[in-house]
């Protein structure tokens, strides 16, 4: 008896993780117009995005960021989850004159993919 509750709930878990990796996927189908996450991917119109989660705000060389974001950069902030997902939600509210065109992510649970889609490379 107890293998059976084992086996179900294991069968339970195993989708819901692939799932959650599906739904961050999905989530950065939209970024892909701007945004890659192959470190050899240049000249988009946004910057590159892999190991983004980490780096510092305006961290990519070899894009022109907005000047706010310069400006971000200057006073060494850094992208973390917590900063990713509070910037999904309302980019142009955290950062005023932002260049991205993007309104924002307004489902928590969405943005949350996409962080976790960002931040954990096995999970592509």
């Amino acid at each position: 008896m107890r293998f059976f509750a084992v086996l179900l709930l294991s069968s339970l878990l195993l989708p819901a993780s692939a799932t959650a990796e599906e739904d961050g996927a999905r989530a950065f189908t939209p970024c892909r117009a701007c945004h890659s996450l192959d470190p050899a991917e240049r000249n988009l119109p946004g910057p590159n995005l892999s190991g983004v989660v980490g780096r510092p705000i305006g961290g990519d060389a070899a894009f022109d960021y907005s000047p706010v974001l310069r400006k971000a950069r200057d006073e060494g902030l850094r992208w973390d989850a917590k900063r990713m997902e509070a910037f999904l939600a309302d980019p142009a509210a955290m950062f005023p004159g932002l260049w991205m065109s993007m309104r924002g992510i307004e489902d928590a649970a969405e943005r949350q993919a996409l962080v976790r889609f960002l931040t954990d490379p096995s999970a592509r």
